[in-house]
Protein backbone atom coordinates (compact mmCIF):
# COMPACT_ATOMS: atom_id res chain seq x y z
CA UNK A 1 0.00 0.00 0.00
CA UNK A 2 1.11 3.64 -1.18
CA UNK A 3 0.17 6.31 1.68
CA UNK A 4 -0.14 9.73 0.24
CA UNK A 5 -1.22 11.57 3.59
CA UNK A 6 -1.32 11.59 7.40
CA UNK A 7 -2.96 13.45 9.75
CA UNK A 8 -0.95 13.66 13.17
CA UNK A 9 -1.99 16.37 16.49
CA UNK A 10 1.18 17.67 18.02
CA UNK A 11 1.47 17.00 21.49
CA UNK A 12 -0.03 19.20 24.29
CA UNK A 13 2.36 20.88 26.73
CA UNK A 14 0.43 18.49 29.52
CA UNK A 15 1.14 14.99 27.92
CA UNK A 16 2.63 13.86 31.02
CA UNK A 17 -0.96 13.34 32.32
CA UNK A 18 -2.00 10.92 29.65
CA UNK A 19 -2.72 7.30 30.40
CA UNK A 20 0.30 4.78 30.96
CA UNK A 21 1.27 1.69 32.68
CA UNK A 22 4.89 3.23 32.10
CA UNK A 23 6.98 3.50 35.17
CA UNK A 24 9.59 6.12 34.65
CA UNK A 25 12.97 7.02 35.62
CA UNK A 26 12.78 10.39 34.42
CA UNK A 27 9.42 12.41 33.69
CA UNK A 28 8.29 12.68 30.02
CA UNK A 29 9.43 16.05 28.52
CA UNK A 30 7.96 18.37 26.66
CA UNK A 31 9.73 20.21 24.58
CA UNK A 32 11.63 16.93 23.51
CA UNK A 33 8.57 15.17 22.55
CA UNK A 34 7.76 18.31 20.64
CA UNK A 35 11.03 18.04 19.27
CA UNK A 36 10.77 14.20 18.37
CA UNK A 37 7.21 14.82 16.84
CA UNK A 38 8.29 17.22 14.55
CA UNK A 39 11.19 14.92 13.17
CA UNK A 40 8.44 12.13 13.02
CA UNK A 41 5.86 14.60 10.66
CA UNK A 42 9.36 15.64 8.42
CA UNK A 43 10.21 11.88 7.88
CA UNK A 44 6.64 10.79 6.66
CA UNK A 45 6.27 14.12 4.32
CA UNK A 46 10.16 12.92 3.25
CA UNK A 47 8.56 9.27 2.34
CA UNK A 48 6.02 11.32 -0.42
CA UNK A 49 3.44 12.36 2.85
CA UNK A 50 1.13 15.22 2.41
CA UNK A 51 0.90 16.26 6.09
CA UNK A 52 -1.85 17.88 7.94
CA UNK A 53 -0.52 19.02 11.22
CA UNK A 54 -3.28 19.55 13.47
CA UNK A 55 -3.57 21.57 17.11
CA UNK A 56 -2.66 20.31 20.50
CA UNK A 57 -6.11 19.95 22.19
CA UNK A 58 -5.45 20.59 25.89
CA UNK A 59 -8.06 19.00 27.51
CA UNK A 60 -7.24 15.66 26.11
CA UNK A 61 -3.68 14.83 27.31
CA UNK A 62 -3.09 11.51 24.92
CA UNK A 63 -5.24 13.50 21.76
CA UNK A 64 -1.44 13.23 19.88
CA UNK A 65 -2.41 9.57 19.89
CA UNK A 66 -4.72 10.07 17.07
CA UNK A 67 -4.67 6.58 15.30
CA UNK A 68 -6.45 5.76 18.37
CA UNK A 69 -9.77 8.15 16.83
CA UNK A 70 -10.09 6.53 13.58
CA UNK A 71 -9.58 3.74 11.14
CA UNK A 72 -9.18 4.25 7.33
CA UNK A 73 -11.15 2.26 4.95
CA UNK A 74 -10.98 2.07 1.17
CA UNK A 75 -14.36 4.89 1.11
CA UNK A 76 -15.10 5.60 4.98
CA UNK A 77 -13.38 6.80 7.96
CA UNK A 78 -14.05 4.82 11.07
CA UNK A 79 -14.83 7.35 14.06
CA UNK A 80 -14.00 5.02 16.65
CA UNK A 81 -14.87 4.79 20.42
CA UNK A 82 -11.48 4.64 22.48
CA UNK A 83 -11.81 2.26 25.28
CA UNK A 84 -10.50 4.62 28.36
CA UNK A 85 -13.08 7.24 29.36
CA UNK A 86 -10.97 10.15 29.57
CA UNK A 87 -10.41 9.49 25.40
CA UNK A 88 -14.32 9.79 24.64
CA UNK A 89 -13.92 13.14 23.60
CA UNK A 90 -10.79 13.12 21.35
CA UNK A 91 -13.08 11.90 18.58
CA UNK A 92 -14.99 15.12 18.39
CA UNK A 93 -11.86 16.81 17.46
CA UNK A 94 -10.92 14.61 14.79
CA UNK A 95 -14.09 14.07 13.19
CA UNK A 96 -14.43 17.45 11.17
CA UNK A 97 -10.81 16.92 9.62
CA UNK A 98 -11.47 13.18 8.42
CA UNK A 99 -14.99 14.79 6.89
CA UNK A 100 -12.58 16.67 4.47
CA UNK A 101 -11.43 13.05 3.02
CA UNK A 102 -13.93 10.34 3.75
CA UNK A 103 -16.98 10.14 4.43
CA UNK A 104 -17.35 9.10 7.77
CA UNK A 105 -19.18 6.08 10.10
CA UNK A 106 -19.11 5.87 13.88
CA UNK A 107 -18.52 2.85 16.40
CA UNK A 108 -21.87 2.64 18.33
CA UNK A 109 -22.15 2.25 22.01
CA UNK A 110 -22.09 -0.54 23.35
CA UNK A 111 -19.09 -1.32 21.21
CA UNK A 112 -15.35 0.14 22.37
CA UNK A 113 -12.66 0.42 19.48
CA UNK A 114 -9.00 1.83 19.37
CA UNK A 115 -7.37 2.06 16.26
CA UNK A 116 -3.61 0.66 17.54
CA UNK A 117 -5.98 -2.45 18.06
CA UNK A 118 -6.55 -2.91 14.14
CA UNK A 119 -3.66 -3.68 11.94
CA UNK A 120 -4.22 -4.53 8.18
CA UNK A 121 -2.38 -6.58 6.23
CA UNK A 122 -3.11 -6.40 2.67
CA UNK A 123 -6.75 -6.65 2.42
CA UNK A 124 -7.09 -8.29 5.59
CA UNK A 125 -7.93 -6.95 9.51
CA UNK A 126 -6.62 -8.37 12.54
CA UNK A 127 -8.69 -6.42 15.22
CA UNK A 128 -7.51 -6.82 18.92
CA UNK A 129 -9.77 -7.68 21.41
CA UNK A 130 -8.21 -5.84 24.37
CA UNK A 131 -8.91 -3.76 27.25
CA UNK A 132 -9.69 -0.83 25.02
CA UNK A 133 -11.63 -3.03 22.27
CA UNK A 134 -14.27 -5.19 23.06
CA UNK A 135 -16.17 -7.44 20.48
CA UNK A 136 -19.08 -5.50 20.03
CA UNK A 137 -16.49 -2.58 18.56
CA UNK A 138 -14.75 -5.14 16.55
CA UNK A 139 -17.72 -6.07 14.64
CA UNK A 140 -18.88 -3.19 13.77
CA UNK A 141 -15.82 -2.30 12.04
CA UNK A 142 -15.31 -5.95 10.82
CA UNK A 143 -18.98 -5.42 8.87
CA UNK A 144 -18.06 -1.97 7.47
CA UNK A 145 -14.73 -3.31 6.57
CA UNK A 146 -16.39 -6.17 4.80
CA UNK A 147 -18.96 -3.70 2.87
CA UNK A 148 -15.53 -2.63 1.34
CA UNK A 149 -13.88 -5.15 0.26
CA UNK A 150 -11.91 -6.52 3.38
CA UNK A 151 -11.82 -9.66 5.34
CA UNK A 152 -11.50 -9.55 9.08
CA UNK A 153 -10.74 -11.78 12.03
CA UNK A 154 -10.37 -11.11 15.83
CA UNK A 155 -7.77 -12.15 18.37
CA UNK A 156 -6.47 -11.70 21.94
CA UNK A 157 -4.09 -9.08 23.01
CA UNK A 158 -1.20 -10.68 24.76
CA UNK A 159 0.93 -8.77 27.21
CA UNK A 160 0.57 -5.26 25.77
CA UNK A 161 -1.66 -2.16 25.81
CA UNK A 162 -2.50 -2.43 21.70
CA UNK A 163 -2.27 -5.28 19.01
CA UNK A 164 0.25 -3.12 17.24
CA UNK A 165 2.26 -2.62 20.65
CA UNK A 166 3.16 -6.76 20.03
CA UNK A 167 3.10 -7.05 16.03
CA UNK A 168 3.12 -5.68 13.05
CA UNK A 169 3.17 -6.21 9.42
CA UNK A 170 6.22 -5.12 7.64
CA UNK A 171 5.60 -6.19 4.13
CA UNK A 172 6.94 -9.29 2.27
CA UNK A 173 4.39 -11.60 4.06
CA UNK A 174 6.18 -11.07 7.35
CA UNK A 175 5.32 -9.84 10.92
CA UNK A 176 7.34 -8.30 13.76
CA UNK A 177 6.39 -9.74 16.84
CA UNK A 178 6.49 -10.22 20.60
CA UNK A 179 7.22 -14.02 20.99
CA UNK A 180 3.73 -14.60 22.49
CA UNK A 181 2.19 -13.94 19.04
CA UNK A 182 4.30 -16.80 17.50
CA UNK A 183 1.72 -19.74 17.67
CA UNK A 184 -1.17 -17.85 17.35
CA UNK A 185 -2.94 -19.95 14.23
CA UNK A 186 -4.40 -16.58 12.83
CA UNK A 187 -0.46 -15.97 12.09
CA UNK A 188 0.36 -19.51 10.55
CA UNK A 189 1.06 -18.65 7.02
CA UNK A 190 2.47 -15.67 7.79
CA UNK A 191 7.01 -14.85 8.16
CA UNK A 192 7.92 -13.74 11.51
CA UNK A 193 10.78 -11.90 13.10
CA UNK A 194 10.95 -12.03 17.25
CA UNK A 195 11.35 -9.37 19.14
CA UNK A 196 13.57 -10.14 21.87
CA UNK A 197 12.24 -9.73 25.76
CA UNK A 198 14.40 -6.29 26.29
CA UNK A 199 13.45 -4.57 22.78
CA UNK A 200 9.62 -4.77 23.19
CA UNK A 201 8.83 -1.26 22.49
CA UNK A 202 10.37 -1.93 18.73
CA UNK A 203 8.12 -4.53 17.82
CA UNK A 204 5.91 -0.81 16.81
CA UNK A 205 8.01 -0.67 13.41
CA UNK A 206 5.96 1.52 10.91
CA UNK A 207 5.92 -0.09 7.31
CA UNK A 208 5.83 3.73 5.62
CA UNK A 209 6.05 3.57 1.10
CA UNK A 210 8.74 0.28 1.05
CA UNK A 211 10.56 2.20 4.27
CA UNK A 212 10.49 0.84 7.88
CA UNK A 213 10.70 3.06 10.70
CA UNK A 214 11.41 1.55 13.86
CA UNK A 215 12.38 2.89 17.43
CA UNK A 216 15.98 4.66 18.04
CA UNK A 217 17.86 2.33 20.73
CA UNK A 218 17.35 -1.07 19.72
CA UNK A 219 19.94 -2.66 18.34
CA UNK A 220 19.31 -6.21 18.36
CA UNK A 221 15.75 -5.59 16.17
CA UNK A 222 17.58 -2.96 14.28
CA UNK A 223 20.02 -5.65 12.80
CA UNK A 224 17.32 -7.78 11.88
CA UNK A 225 15.40 -5.79 10.18
CA UNK A 226 18.81 -4.40 8.53
CA UNK A 227 18.88 -8.40 7.27
CA UNK A 228 15.22 -8.49 6.16
CA UNK A 229 16.24 -6.05 3.33
CA UNK A 230 13.98 -3.19 3.25
CA UNK A 231 15.40 0.30 4.12
CA UNK A 232 15.51 0.78 7.86
CA UNK A 233 14.87 4.67 9.59
CA UNK A 234 15.23 4.96 13.30
CA UNK A 235 13.49 7.45 14.93
CA UNK A 236 14.06 8.95 18.61
CA UNK A 237 10.45 8.40 20.73
CA UNK A 238 11.81 8.11 24.51
CA UNK A 239 9.21 10.62 25.80
CA UNK A 240 6.83 8.50 23.36
CA UNK A 241 7.38 5.20 24.86
CA UNK A 242 6.96 6.71 28.63
CA UNK A 243 3.35 7.02 27.51
CA UNK A 244 2.67 3.52 26.22
CA UNK A 245 2.95 4.72 22.98
CA UNK A 246 4.88 4.25 19.45
CA UNK A 247 5.27 5.45 15.75
CA UNK A 248 1.74 3.73 14.30
CA UNK A 249 0.00 5.94 17.70
CA UNK A 250 1.39 9.26 16.29
CA UNK A 251 -0.50 9.45 13.27
CA UNK A 252 -3.69 8.32 10.27
CA UNK A 253 -2.41 7.09 7.34
CA UNK A 254 -4.01 6.66 4.17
Amino acid sequence: MVFIKAIVRKPNINFAAGVTSVSWEQKPDYELICKQHKTYVETLSSLGLEMVVLDPEPDFPDSYFIEDTAVMLAQTAMVTRPGDDSRLGETEKTAPTLKKFRELEFIREPGLLDGGDVMLVEKHFFIGLSKRTNKEGALQLGEAAGRQGFTWSTLPVIKALHLKSGVNYIGQDTLLMFEEYASRPEFNEYNKILIEKDEKPAANTLLINDNLLTPKGFPKTKKKLESFGTPVIELDISEVIKMDGGLSCLSLRF
